[in-house]
C-alpha cells in the first residue's frame, strides 16, 4: 500500500494533461514575447495575462456564472446582461487536438477537434464551472460536435442560424432565434434581463470596439506601428478576460501606438511586405502561420478572421433604447456584419478583403485554411479567383495544428515574401 506522500506524487492524467498544456502555451509565449524586438510596453498586460491563465492555472472568472461559447456569433451583449460571463471554447491547443483526434474523425477541422478535446479532458484553462455552452448552428462539424458535448455531461444550447443572410426571411430567422436566446440565458444565470441593463451591456462592449477600431485605424500608416502577432494576442485575450480590463489595457495600448505613429517608429522591416491575414482563425497557442509570417520579414496589418477583426467589428445601432428595440439591434450587428464562409453566398466577405488591401496599403494576401475545414477549403478558390482578377497575389495555406512540417510552410511563407518585395520593386 502506498503512503500518503506517494499517493500525492503520482500525477494524474488531468494535471499531466495541464501541465503540457502549460508548456505549449509558455513556448509560445517565448516566441512571442522575446523572438521579436520593439515590443510595445502596453502589450505586457496581454502577455502576462496569457501567463497566468494558460501556464500557472489563474481562473479569472472564477465563482461567477460563466457561459461557454462556440463561436463570434454568440451575442456577447445578452449574456453580459444576464448576469453572465461569456468565455468562447474555441481552442488552439494541439495537445487538445491529438486528444480529440482520439473520437472524432481523422479528417475533423483541428479547431473543433482541439475544442472538443480539452472539453473531455476537463482542463479549461479559463475557468471552472463551466455547464452550459452555447453552439452555434454554423458548420455541420460545430451542429454535430452539440452531441458530443452533451454526452460529456454539459448542458448545450443551439443557438441557430440561417444559411442565407441577404434576404428579410433571413434576418426575421436570426431575430428570432436571438429573442429566443434573450429568455433562455436568464433561465441559465437566474438573472432577468433589464432594459437599464442591457443599455449599460452594449455601452461596456461598445467601448471595447471603439478602442479596437482606433487600434486598427493606426495599423494603417506607414511605417507600421504595430506587429500582427500583437493584435492576435490583444483579440484572443477578448474571448476571456475581464470585459473592462481588457478594454483599459486596449486604451493603453492604442495611447502607445499613437505615440508610436507619431515619433515614425516601425515595428516591422524596412522592407517589410504588408499582409492581409484570412481563413481559419488563429486561435492561442496556434499562432502557427502568423508567427511564420513574421518571422520571414512580413507584417500583418490587417486580417478578415473570426478570432480578431471580424470579433470586434461592427458596433450595436440602436433607433429606440426599448427592450425589443435593443435586441433587436443586437440581433442585426451579428448577422449583417458577418462575412462567415457557412452563409450560401458570401460577397461581402470578398468585397472586405479588396476593401482591406487597398485601405491598408498591403501587398498580398495569404489564406490558411485548416485541414478538415470543409467550409474555408471550398472558398478558398471563389477567393483566389477574384484576388487574381484584383491583381493581387494571395497564398493558400493548408495546414492543421500540428508542429511538424514547418520547415516546408517556412519556406513557401518566405518564397512568398521575397516574390512580394520584388513586385514592389518592379512597381517603382
Amino acid at each position: 500500500m502506498m503512503s500518503e506522500p506517494q499517493e500525492r506524487a503520482i500525477e494524474t492524467s488531468q494535471q499531466r494533461h495541464a501541465r503540457h498544456q502549460g508548456m505549449e502555451a509558455s513556448e509560445v509565449l517565448d516566441v512571442v514575447e522575446k523572438s521579436f524586438s520593439g515590443n510595445p510596453k502596453a502589450m505586457q498586460y496581454f502577455y502576462d495575462l496569457f501567463r497566468d491563465v494558460y501556464c500557472n492555472g489563474v481562473k479569472t472568472h472564477s465563482g461567477k456564472e460563466t457561459i461557454g461559447t462556440m463561436c463570434v456569433q454568440i451575442p456577447d451583449e445578452i449574456i453580459h446582461a444576464a448576469g453572465g460571463i461569456p468565455v468562447r471554447m474555441c481552442n488552439g491547443f494541439y495537445t487538445d487536438e491529438e486528444i480529440g483526434g482520439e473520437f472524432m474523425p481523422a479528417k475533423s477541422c483541428s479547431l473543433v477537434k482541439a475544442s472538443l478535446g480539452m472539453l473531455k479532458s476537463e482542463t479549461n484553462p479559463y475557468s471552472d464551472g463551466i455547464k452550459t455552452i452555447v453552439n452555434p448552428t454554423t458548420c455541420d462539424q460545430k451542429k454535430k460536435a452539440a452531441g458530443m458535448m452533451r454526452e460529456m455531461g454539459y448542458q448545450v444550447y443551439d443557438m441557430e442560424l440561417p444559411p442565407v443572410k441577404e434576404s428579410e426571411e433571413g434576418r426575421e430567422y436570426w431575430r428570432r432565434s436571438v429573442r429566443k436566446f434573450t429568455q433562455e440565458v436568464t433561465r441559465i444565470t437566474g438573472k432577468k434581463i433589464t432594459k437599464k441593463g442591457l443599455k449599460e451591456t452594449i455601452r461596456k462592449v461598445g467601448q471595447a470596439q471603439i478602442a479596437y477600431h482606433r487600434l486598427n485605424d493606426l495599423r494603417k500608416h506607414t511605417p507600421v506601428p504595430i506587429l500582427g502577432k500583437d493584435i492576435f494576442m490583444l483579440t484572443n485575450a477578448y474571448f476571456f478576460d475581464d470585459l473592462e480590463c481588457w478594454t483599459q489595457a486596449a486604451e493603453a495600448l492604442c495611447g502607445e501606438i499613437e505615440q508610436r505613429v507619431a515619433n515614425g517608429f516601425n515595428a516591422a522591416g524596412r522592407h517589410s511586405p504588408r499582409i492581409i491575414f484570412t481563413g481559419s482563425p488563429p486561435v492561442f497557442p496556434n499562432l502557427k502561420i502568423p508567427l511564420m509570417i513574421e518571422l520571414a520579414d512580413g507584417v500583418i496589418v490587417a486580417d478578415e478572421t473570426c478570432s480578431s477583426n471580424r470579433l470586434l467589428n461592427d458596433m450595436v445601432s440602436v433607433d429606440e433604447w426599448f427592450m425589443y428595440d435593443m435586441v433587436d439591434a443586437v440581433a442585426d450587428r451579428y448577422l449583417k456584419s458577418c462575412t462567415c464562409p457557412i452563409f450560401t453566398m458570401n460577397d461581402d466577405r470578398i468585397r472586405r478583403l479588396i476593401d482591406l488591401y487597398r485601405s491598408f496599403h498591403a501587398d498580398g494576401v495569404i489564406y490558411q485554411a485548416f485541414s478538415g475545414c470543409s467550409v474555408y477549403e471550398m472558398e478558398q478558390r471563389s477567393v483566389a479567383k477574384a484576388m487574381e482578377k484584383e491583381g493581387i497575389p494571395m497564398l493558400y495555406i493548408e495546414t492543421d495544428y500540428s508542429p511538424s512540417g514547418t520547415g516546408q510552410l517556412s519556406t513557401r511563407i518566405e518564397a512568398f515574401m521575397e516574390s512580394l518585395k520584388a513586385r514592389r520593386r518592379n512597381k517603382r
